[in-house]
This record gives structure tokens, C-alpha cells and sequence, in this order.
């Protein structure tokens, strides 16, 4: 059980999880640390979309944490490259109501990510 589920508040259901990709293991960061860099992100950050809100957490030791109500969100752009459309993989774009941005990049099926805050807002 990890971030998302210990938090989930009354009625609140985790609709669509998922993590980073594989293609993290392929950068001179990865091979520098040895593989434990990535291996450790990809244990432990979060992508959630449930059925009131998205939940990310990112970091071990420091922690991020972006909560947003479904209702707040404005907007979700996928960006993704021909490699990342080949693997799928790419950058998810959020944009809350008051302009707040939030990208992150390197996660898994960001398109089902997407279509799943978009049949929760509907």
C-alpha cells in the first residue's frame, strides 16, 4: 500500500495508477548510479487518478506531492515524441484553474492517463 491509497479520503476511489517508464534505465544518470537512481523512482513515485482528485508524489527523502480536484483541472496536454509514442511513454502537463502548471515526464501510458481524467470530469 503506498502515498496514494493511505490517503484516500471518504468515497474516494483509485481509478487509473501508474509509475515512470522503463526508458529512465537508458540515461547516463541511470548508468552513473548504477541503476539505483531510477529503480528507487520508480518504486516510490506516484501517478493516481481517482474518482474525485489526481495524486502525485514524487521523492523518497523530499518529498512533492500535487493534489488537484478533478474539478479544478483545466487541462491535461500529453507530449510525447515518435520514440515515446513507439514505447509509451511521455510528458504529462497539468493546469489548474488558478494557472498552476505541473509536468512530468517519463511516465508510462500518459494517454490513458489523460483519458482517464477526462472520463471522471464528464
Amino acid at each position: 500500500m503506498g502515498y496514494v491509497e493511505k490517503n484516500l479520503i471518504t468515497d474516494e476511489k483509485v481509478v487509473y495508477k501508474t509509475t515512470y517508464h522503463w526508458i529512465i534505465f537508458l540515461s547516463l544518470r541511470s548508468i552513473f548510479s548504477l541503476f539505483i537512481i531510477p529503480m528507487i523512482e520508480r518504486a516510490t513515485d506516484e501517478f493516481a487518478v481517482t474518482n474525485k482528485r489526481i495524486i502525485i508524489k514524487t521523492g523518497l527523502i523530499s518529498r512533492k506531492i500535487v493534489e488537484m480536484n478533478i474539478s479544478k483541472i483545466e487541462t491535461v496536454n500529453v507530449r510525447q515524441s515518435v520514440i515515446g509514442r513507439l514505447f509509451g511513454y511521455g510528458a504529462l502537463e497539468f493546469t489548474g484553474t488558478g494557472g498552476t502548471k505541473e509536468t512530468f515526464v517519463n511516465i508510462s501510458h500518459p494517454t490513458e492517463f489523460k483519458k482517464r481524467v477526462q472520463e471522471i470530469q464528464h
